[in-house]
């Protein structure tokens, strides 16, 4: 069965997952809050969407008492940071995160964006300022334990997982229930890749995720996820070697088992390894590298 809103799940000792009432085909059961510690003073990892009854639910879980003293956000997407500020406001909590919402990007894919050459940003929270910006291997004394921060691009530029122990809390890179979205300029190809490499040398014994259940076998699913990556990459390639296609017909060529509802966010993941390809001279685009762009073998 699945879990309900804004129902509490103690996950384990020191760990509380709280699901935010946001279900849908992009975030499956809802976005994935979760408090740490056991003490009087407690630690937040994505206070979840801009929504009362959700921030009511994570005040309540706070034991009388007790204390937030870190709000950490994985990432600048609404459904995952927008409750960010108000939670600040009403607990005093700092709001820590590697930048805002266009921090982290590689550079190709911020002078794309900046030419007027990709759409993407679905779901931004385009106003996210954290409070705090936490550098790529920062390490936080919190009074839940020592969390250190992972920055792992891929699905976003600024996102971060968070090694909590022999637990990594992985946001929306790594999910058991779905491959992640990897949407141009925000989703990086090349990154993700990256990304799952360092999370797997972490030898995480879980995944706790921003979606979904706890991923129990993080090498197998983190191995999976990069083997399915390799294999769309050489399912465009040969689809390509036909003959050159749009983005739009390539996509309908290579995810043939889909929905046509569904096919515009696949147009993204392609159009993620178009930009991969090109970047290591595998596939050109005519007359320029843009979604637009007809794009044929090299």
């Amino acid at each position: 069965m699945d879990p309900r809103p804004d129902t509490l799940t103690q996950l384990d000792d020191a760990v509380i997952r709280i699901l935010a009432p946001n279900p849908s085909p992009m975030t499956y059961w809802g976005t994935n809050t979760y408090v740490l510690g056991t003490g009087n003073a407690r630690v937040l990892i994505d206070p979840g969407p801009d929504d009362a009854s959700h921030h009511a639910a994570i005040l309540n879980a706070l034991p009388h008492g007790t204390r937030l003293t870190h709000i950490l956000v994985t990432h600048a997407h609404a459904d995952h940071s927008a409750g960010a500020r108000a939670l600040a406001q009403e607990t005093g909590a700092p709001i820590l995160a590697f930048g805002d919402a266009q921090a982290g990007r590689a550079a190709h894919m911020d002078a794309l964006a900046n030419d007027g050459l990709l759409a993407g940003g679905e779901g931004l929270d385009h106003g996210f300022v954290p409070d705090e910006t936490v550098p790529h291997g920062t390490v936080l004394d919190t009074p839940a334990g020592t969390i250190k921060a992972l920055h792992t691009p891929g699905h976003m530029g600024n996102h971060l997982c968070f090694g909590f122990g022999d637990t990594v809390f992985s946001g929306d890179l790594i999910m058991g229930w779905s491959s992640s979205l990897i949407s141009p300029p925000d989703g990086d190809a090349a990154a993700f890749r990256d990304s799952c490499a360092l999370v797997m040398d972490q030898a995480p014994a879980r995944l706790y995720p921003g979606h979904g259940a706890p991923v129990k076998t993080p090498g197998e699913r983190i191995r999976f996820l990069l083997h399915h990556r390799a294999a769309r990459e050489a399912q465009i390639l040969r689809v390509l070697a036909e003959k050159p296609m749009d983005l739009l017909t390539l996509t309908r060529a290579v995810y043939t088992d889909l929905p046509a509802s569904h096919l515009p966010m696949a147009a993204r993941n392609t159009l993620a390894h178009l930009i991969d390809l090109s970047q290591k001279n595998r596939v050109s685009a005519t007359p320029e590298l843009a979604e637009s762009a007809t794009f044929s073998v090299l």
